[in-house]
């Protein structure tokens, strides 16, 4: 079974996938999960972080998996998938707009770090392979 869905699959072919999620336990958990190729295994990379509020922590782990992704694959483009929408509809305005229109993410966010990259949301718990290994993976980071 691959990262997304096989209806998305063909949409996204040519694109790294790039999926992030966060958790808050005794502390906040940030996971990258990111697919190279849809039919190769997932590279994950973890970060326990101060436990904050919930769309500010999945907004961090959005940028630590762009972040993450940009390190190991700094010339593909990307898409990147999340389950928390706010994280998405700021990430996508930023990327059309500019960060400079949002102070929070323009203080935490280089508009460089946007180049390239595709914004999506995908439903929680949906029959999705990487949103679920994210989930998995931020719930650990934050134990």
């Amino acid at each position: 079974i691959g990262p997304l869905p096989a209806r998305l699959s063909a949409q996204f072919a040519e694109h790294l996938l790039v999926f992030s999620d966060a958790s808050q336990k005794r502390q906040g958990g940030l996971a990258a999960v990111i697919f190279a190729d849809q039919a190769g295994e997932p590279l994950i990379r973890t970060r326990s972080v101060p436990a904050i509020g919930s769309n500010e922590l999945e907004l961090l782990a959005a940028l630590f998996a762009l972040g993450e992704a940009r390190a190991q694959f700094p010339a593909r483009r990307l898409a990147l998938f999340s389950d928390n929408h706010d994280a998405v509809t700021r990430l996508s305005r930023a990327a059309t707009l500019g960060v400079a229109q949002d102070p929070v993410l323009a203080a935490i966010c280089s508009s460089s770090l946007l180049d390239a990259a595709s914004f999506h949301w995908v439903p929680g718990h949906a029959n999705c392979r990487g949103n679920t290994l994210a989930d998995v993976h931020a719930a650990a980071a934050a134990a």
